[in-house]
């Protein structure tokens, strides 16, 4: 039974999975140009490609690293056990707080995670006022930077609403958050959301993803980190324009985090009211997908 608190969590999430176009989105339009001229500009540049491989292998080292995925479970339980005043010591726990007690916990982690965001963006992207072929090159180390911070932002917000993070769904979930977050188009997004509702509505079921295959979770892996890395790769291409510079990167690694941890913030709360409800609770916004398909095509944006 979901109190008063979570029943309106419930709504304003399903508000943030259907928003309403405004003045402010259309603004950004026209604030986020110099990314569109970059990415048209990919083809022309040289060591693109080259690029684009690094920044993906790196994406996939960071899948098979855990290490980047640490976030300290065992800190924020103890932290939960203080704002709640009760004794919650395994992640199962946590599903018996309101969401009300989770939600003081997590309080301005965004804030947080944005503001390193625009500090690293901002000295990686100064680079480009010195030379652009250099600022290319920097790119891949850069991504995987930012794409590092922001699997940690992910993971604690999935850990302060009572999530394994070291499991196998859990890393993919995060995953498809990072390729929701960097797709440019409605087809990437609906990719995204549809494996995002497929994994959130198996784990409310209490099914376990033991028999997928290794070789299907690392085709998934390879599949999102390929459309992460063209995705972000346009988007970085935006610190070789000289009039650019430092403040876009910086602008872009904020705007990017921002987006990731809204994600995480109403996702993962989503799921946990679908564990302590119904899996029903799980808004469909698209088709879930199916087990064998995970296919570059779909996870591209």
């Amino acid at each position: 039974m979901l109190s008063d608190y979570e029943k309106r969590a419930l709504v304003q999430i399903h508000a943030w999975k259907n928003p309403r176009q405004t003045w402010f989105d259309t603004a950004m339009g026209y604030v986020n140009k110099p990314f569109a001229i970059a990415g048209q500009t990919v083809d022309k540049i040289p060591g693109f490609t080259e690029t684009c491989t690094k920044a993906m292998n790196g994406v996939v080292g960071l899948v098979n690293d855990a290490s980047q995925w640490s976030v300290r479970p065992s800190a924020i339980l103890k932290e939960l056990s203080e704002i709640s005043r009760r004794d919650i010591t395994q992640l199962e726990q946590v599903q018996l707080l309101d969401l009300q007690t989770i939600d003081r916990a997590i309080g301005w982690l965004d804030t947080k995670y944005e503001g390193i965001a625009l500090v690293e963006g901002a000295a990686a992207g100064g680079t480009a006022v010195i030379n652009p072929l250099v600022a290319l090159a920097a790119i891949p180390a850069d991504m995987v930077a930012l794409l590092a911070m922001n699997l940690r932002a992910i993971g604690e917000y999935g850990s302060y609403c009572g999530f394994d993070m070291s499991s196998q769904e859990e890393r993919l979930f995060s995953l498809n958050i990072l390729a929701l977050a960097s797709s440019t188009t409605d087809g990437g997004k609906q990719a995204a959301l549809s494996h995002l509702v497929k994994i959130a509505q198996e784990v409310a079921k209490k099914k376990t993803w033991e028999q997928l295959e290794k070789s299907v979770f690392v085709q998934a892996v390879l599949s999102i980190a390929k459309a992460l890395s063209i995705n972000l790769t346009k988007a970085k291409l935006a610190n070789v324009i000289p009039i650019a510079g430092a403040a876009i990167s910086g602008g872009f690694n904020a705007y990017y985090t921002d987006k990731v941890c809204k994600a995480a913030f109403y996702l993962y709360r989503e799921r946990l009211l679908a564990i302590k409800s119904d899996a029903q609770a799980i808004e469909v916004t698209v088709a879930p997908a199916r087990s064998d398909v995970w296919s570059a095509e779909e996870s591209g944006g």
